[in-house]
Protein backbone atom coordinates (compact mmCIF):
# COMPACT_ATOMS: atom_id res chain seq x y z
CA UNK A 1 0.00 0.00 0.00
CA UNK A 2 1.05 3.62 -0.47
CA UNK A 3 0.22 6.69 1.28
CA UNK A 4 -0.09 10.24 0.02
CA UNK A 5 -0.85 13.38 1.44
CA UNK A 6 -1.13 17.38 1.09
CA UNK A 7 1.02 19.73 2.66
CA UNK A 8 -1.00 20.01 5.91
CA UNK A 9 -2.72 16.07 5.84
CA UNK A 10 -5.80 17.35 5.57
CA UNK A 11 -6.58 14.55 2.67
CA UNK A 12 -4.91 11.43 2.88
CA UNK A 13 -4.57 9.20 -0.34
CA UNK A 14 -3.86 5.12 -0.06
CA UNK A 15 -3.61 3.18 -3.20
CA UNK A 16 -3.03 -0.54 -3.48
CA UNK A 17 -0.30 -1.11 -5.75
CA UNK A 18 2.47 1.09 -6.80
CA UNK A 19 1.92 3.28 -10.24
CA UNK A 20 3.46 1.34 -13.64
CA UNK A 21 5.04 4.77 -14.52
CA UNK A 22 4.42 8.25 -13.69
CA UNK A 23 4.31 11.10 -15.72
CA UNK A 24 5.57 14.83 -15.74
CA UNK A 25 3.53 16.63 -18.58
CA UNK A 26 4.69 19.75 -20.02
CA UNK A 27 1.07 20.72 -20.79
CA UNK A 28 -0.35 24.04 -19.10
CA UNK A 29 -2.89 22.57 -16.08
CA UNK A 30 0.61 19.82 -15.35
CA UNK A 31 2.80 22.70 -14.95
CA UNK A 32 0.38 24.98 -13.36
CA UNK A 33 -0.50 22.34 -10.70
CA UNK A 34 2.93 21.18 -10.50
CA UNK A 35 1.58 17.81 -10.71
CA UNK A 36 2.72 14.33 -11.43
CA UNK A 37 0.35 12.05 -12.72
CA UNK A 38 0.34 8.02 -12.29
CA UNK A 39 -3.68 6.82 -12.95
CA UNK A 40 -5.36 4.03 -11.13
CA UNK A 41 -8.90 2.33 -11.67
CA UNK A 42 -11.15 4.58 -8.69
CA UNK A 43 -11.81 1.74 -6.66
CA UNK A 44 -8.13 0.90 -6.18
CA UNK A 45 -8.02 4.31 -4.22
CA UNK A 46 -9.43 5.84 -0.84
CA UNK A 47 -9.55 9.44 -0.60
CA UNK A 48 -10.23 10.81 3.28
CA UNK A 49 -10.80 14.43 3.78
CA UNK A 50 -12.44 17.08 2.24
CA UNK A 51 -11.02 18.65 -1.61
CA UNK A 52 -12.33 21.72 -3.50
CA UNK A 53 -12.03 20.81 -6.82
CA UNK A 54 -11.66 22.91 -10.17
CA UNK A 55 -12.59 22.17 -13.93
CA UNK A 56 -11.18 23.97 -16.49
CA UNK A 57 -12.99 26.72 -18.46
CA UNK A 58 -10.98 27.28 -21.23
CA UNK A 59 -11.74 23.83 -23.04
CA UNK A 60 -15.43 22.94 -24.04
CA UNK A 61 -15.28 19.49 -22.94
CA UNK A 62 -12.21 19.00 -20.20
CA UNK A 63 -12.21 15.41 -18.99
CA UNK A 64 -11.08 15.61 -15.55
CA UNK A 65 -11.72 17.91 -12.63
CA UNK A 66 -8.93 18.96 -10.35
CA UNK A 67 -9.04 18.46 -6.75
CA UNK A 68 -7.00 20.38 -4.38
CA UNK A 69 -7.18 20.82 -0.21
CA UNK A 70 -9.14 24.18 0.87
CA UNK A 71 -6.29 24.41 3.47
CA UNK A 72 -2.90 24.14 1.80
CA UNK A 73 -3.55 24.28 -1.44
CA UNK A 74 -2.00 21.47 -2.82
CA UNK A 75 -3.17 19.24 -5.98
CA UNK A 76 -4.22 16.13 -4.74
CA UNK A 77 -5.86 13.93 -7.80
CA UNK A 78 -8.10 14.43 -10.94
CA UNK A 79 -11.81 12.16 -11.65
CA UNK A 80 -13.05 12.34 -15.09
CA UNK A 81 -16.06 14.88 -15.32
CA UNK A 82 -19.16 13.67 -16.29
CA UNK A 83 -18.91 14.09 -20.20
CA UNK A 84 -15.91 11.89 -19.68
CA UNK A 85 -17.40 9.15 -17.77
CA UNK A 86 -20.34 9.34 -20.27
CA UNK A 87 -17.69 8.33 -23.02
CA UNK A 88 -15.10 6.30 -21.29
CA UNK A 89 -16.60 4.70 -18.64
CA UNK A 90 -15.90 5.27 -14.83
CA UNK A 91 -12.37 4.07 -15.74
CA UNK A 92 -9.50 6.47 -13.79
CA UNK A 93 -8.48 8.47 -11.75
CA UNK A 94 -5.32 10.34 -11.63
CA UNK A 95 -3.17 10.96 -8.67
CA UNK A 96 -0.56 13.64 -7.96
CA UNK A 97 2.43 11.60 -7.10
CA UNK A 98 4.56 13.85 -5.90
CA UNK A 99 2.75 13.86 -2.55
CA UNK A 100 4.49 10.44 -1.54
CA UNK A 101 7.54 10.47 -0.47
CA UNK A 102 9.80 9.93 -2.91
CA UNK A 103 11.89 6.67 -1.70
CA UNK A 104 8.68 4.83 -1.86
CA UNK A 105 8.33 5.36 -5.90
CA UNK A 106 12.03 4.18 -6.43
CA UNK A 107 12.36 1.89 -9.52
CA UNK A 108 9.20 3.47 -11.26
CA UNK A 109 9.72 4.81 -14.57
CA UNK A 110 9.50 8.59 -15.04
CA UNK A 111 7.86 9.63 -18.13
CA UNK A 112 7.96 13.53 -19.93
CA UNK A 113 5.12 13.88 -22.54
CA UNK A 114 4.94 16.53 -24.37
CA UNK A 115 1.26 17.78 -23.91
CA UNK A 116 2.06 21.39 -24.85
CA UNK A 117 2.59 19.68 -28.34
CA UNK A 118 -0.27 16.91 -27.88
CA UNK A 119 -3.23 17.12 -30.40
CA UNK A 120 -5.59 16.19 -28.27
CA UNK A 121 -5.77 12.42 -29.95
CA UNK A 122 -3.31 9.90 -30.43
CA UNK A 123 -0.14 9.13 -28.45
CA UNK A 124 1.98 11.63 -26.90
CA UNK A 125 6.00 12.53 -27.79
CA UNK A 126 8.05 13.04 -25.24
CA UNK A 127 10.10 16.32 -24.37
CA UNK A 128 12.97 14.12 -23.01
CA UNK A 129 14.27 9.81 -22.53
CA UNK A 130 12.23 8.64 -19.37
CA UNK A 131 14.40 8.06 -16.54
CA UNK A 132 13.75 5.31 -13.59
CA UNK A 133 13.10 7.12 -9.88
CA UNK A 134 16.18 6.17 -7.59
CA UNK A 135 18.67 5.70 -9.81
Amino acid sequence: MLELSCLCGQLRIQIKTKPAFINECNCLLCSKTGARWSYFHPSDVSVEGAALSYCREDKDDPAARIHFCGKCGSTTHFTLTESAISKFGNVQLGLNMRLADESALSGIELRYPDGRAWPGAGDFGYVQEARIIGS
